[in-house]
């Protein structure tokens, strides 16, 4: 059974910095796909990053250049700087691994930044 745990999320002010974890169990993160996706008050989910197995990683064009994500495979976790946030990255933010066709969520953490 997958489990992904998700820490990290707050409110913080425009400008500032967030680091959101995502600890994997059932899931191996460097063989598998991983992302965050965000949903915004009144908006679709969306994909905000992903990292594939091979490492290779993409964007959403309105977070490039300033949210990094990254996975440590000791720990099995994945992780999501975001950096030089603004108050339209407010969100649930929420990980997401898939594994052979089978995908799983993790719960989801409130980023809320202020201006």
């Amino acid at each position: 059974q997958v489990q992904l745990v998700v820490s990290g999320g707050g409110l913080v002010q425009a400008g500032g910095s967030l680091r959101l974890s995502c600890a994997a169990s059932g899931i191996i993160v460097s063989i598998n796909t991983m992302a965050w996706y965000r949903q915004g008050p009144g908006k679709q989910r969306e994909l905000v990053a992903r990292i594939r197995s091979g490492g290779s990683t993409n964007y959403a064009d309105s977070v490039k250049g300033r949210f990094t994500i990254s996975r440590d495979n000791a720990r099995n976790t994945v992780y999501l700087q975001m950096n030089s946030l603004k108050p339209e990255d407010t969100a649930v933010y929420y990980c997401f691994g898939s594994s052979y066709g089978r995908d799983s969520w993790g719960q989801g953490t409130q980023v809320t930044v202020s201006s």
